[in-house]
């Protein structure tokens, strides 16, 4: 993966070597380390590898990959013009490759394009390879109730995919085809080449990463309907799209996370579109776009904006912050608690509720026509309780570090959700988390990290009992 990482950085260098930029040697040093590094690993361990996989290594893997990969996606923002120091490189990484979309990088415009092309290549990176994690790794490692997929994900591609790879290929060119169609629809709508190819790969992604400190604002009337539909489309499950294409076209709206999700969407933006109209002297139809795009930005988990959202008041943030919470579907790049937990746990509810008039019936939590199993039931609520302790936890923490409580609660909501929208005082000045001191962008990387692990693959690794077994 470093290899190919390593590979990859050549492609930003050859854009700033085709536009004359100075920035193009800094990206051919970190293409050599990352390479060579990678290719020296994989010498080192030739004899070490075998035909099993146990647990272990799945949640070693994947903890690794996404601590270690930033570590050397860093390099750029290090030897380039930009000269972040080691805490502000690490954390510009860990929001790319995590798809969280916050940043430390001010003046956006004028950063080389190879540098604005590389933070979009790694949104792209991430929200893949997320992809691949949420579909094949969290069900195996019994991961925040995601085992409840594990039977459907792969008996209902079976006949058509009957290996992990046949799915990750299918994920790839899925994945590949949503890029290049948003893209087009960029270019088509008069986005410039750059924009348009940096912003397309974050879209889909649900990264939020952008070549310009205007965001969307530079674009906005068609262009914001555009983001916010490729947005919810980066945010649906991928598994469905795989389905889709393989033949069974309506397994889309078949799901009952896509029904909820749409339905929460509109009716999130419907209250917050009518809240301006009645609050405001601000038209129907530019109170409806803008808050489409920003709650579907927030929604999926993207981080992109666009207009004046964020001082539409005290209403309009209550409700982001709730839809954050939420988030998009399972099985995407989305982050936060995802709609599908949402519901379980909503049913739950319910069903406890059914049993206090009647103890003695038997009613089942059941979520899609099939009942939850105990086992993923468990998994679920406490993935649940420990995202909402998480919170709490971290925004305390934060505000020991000289952050404000206001600050503190949407950083560490921004970083766990993977939202990348920031909020406060200290984020107002540039609308970047450059202010925070170097401790408290360490909780918010650690944050980043977890909310993107799904928390519970982060705690195990660090338990003395996982290196004992």
């Amino acid at each position: 993966m470093l290899t190919f990482l390593g590979g990859l950085m050549l492609i930003p260098m050859a854009l700033d070597v085709a536009l004359a930029r100075e920035d193009w040697w800094s990206f051919g040093q970190s293409a050599l380390i990352t390479a060579m590094v990678g290719l020296f690993l994989a010498l080192a361990t030739r004899n070490a590898l075998s035909a099993s996989f146990a647990v272990r290594q799945a949640f070693l893997l994947t903890v690794g990959i996404w601590a270690i990969l930033p570590m050397f996606g860093a390099l750029p923002f290090l030897l380039s013009s930009t000269r972040l120091s080691l805490t502000d490189g690490y954390f510009e990484a860990v929001s790319g490759i995590t798809t969280t979309g916050s940043t430390v990088l001010t003046g956006l415009d004028d950063l080389p394009p190879g540098i604005n092309l590389w933070r979009g290549m790694l949104n792209w990176l991430g929200g893949l390879g997320i992809s691949f994690i949420v579909m094949i790794f969290l069900p195996i490692m019994r991961v925040g109730g995601m085992q409840f997929f594990k039977t459907e994900g792969f008996d209902t591609l079976g006949k058509v995919a009957p290996r992990a790879s046949d799915i990750a290929r299918a994920l790839v060119m899925t994945y590949a085809g949503l890029t290049i169609a948003c893209c087009v629809t960029y270019l088509l709508l008069g986005f410039a080449p750059l924009d348009a190819v940096v912003m397309s790969m974050a879209t889909i992604a649900t990264g939020g990463f952008a070549p310009t400190d205007a965001s969307f604002s530079k674009y906005q009337g068609i262009g914001e309907y555009a983001g916010a539909i490729f947005m919810i489309l980066g945010s649906l499950p991928y598994i469905r799209y795989v389905q889709a294409v393989t033949g069974a076209p309506l397994v889309i709206w078949g799901d009952a996370q896509v029904r909820a999700y749409l339905r929460w969407i509109a009716y999130a933006v419907g209250a917050v579109t009518l809240w301006r109209v009645a609050t405001s002297d601000m038209g129907p139809e530019p109170a409806f776009r803008e808050a489409l795009f920003n709650i579907v930005s927030v929604f999926s988990g993207t981080g992109f904006f666009s207009g004046s959202f964020g001082g539409w008041g005290s209403f309009a943030m209550v409700v982001a912050l709730i839809v954050g919470i939420i988030g998009g579907c399972s099985s995407s790049s989305s982050g936060a608690l995802t709609v599908f937990r949402v519901q379980v746990m909503g049913e739950a509810i319910l069903t406890r509720i059914r049993l206090l008039h009647a103890p003695h019936r038997v009613s089942p939590v059941r979520y899609d026509g099939r009942a939850v199993d105990d086992d993923s039931m468990n998994a679920l609520v406490m993935y649940v309780y420990g995202y909402i302790l998480t919170i709490g936890v971290m925004s305390v923490l934060m505000t020991f570090t000289g952050v404000d409580m206001e600050s503190a609660l949407f950083g560490v909501w921004t970083s766990i959700g993977n939202i990348g929208y920031g909020y406060g005082p200290m984020v107002a000045r540039t609308g970047t988390f450059i202010d925070f001191p170097e401790a408290a962008k360490w909780i918010m990387i650690v944050t980043m990290l977890m909310g993107r692990l799904a928390l519970l693959a982060i705690f195990v690794v660090v338990m003395p009992r996982f290196w004992r077994a």
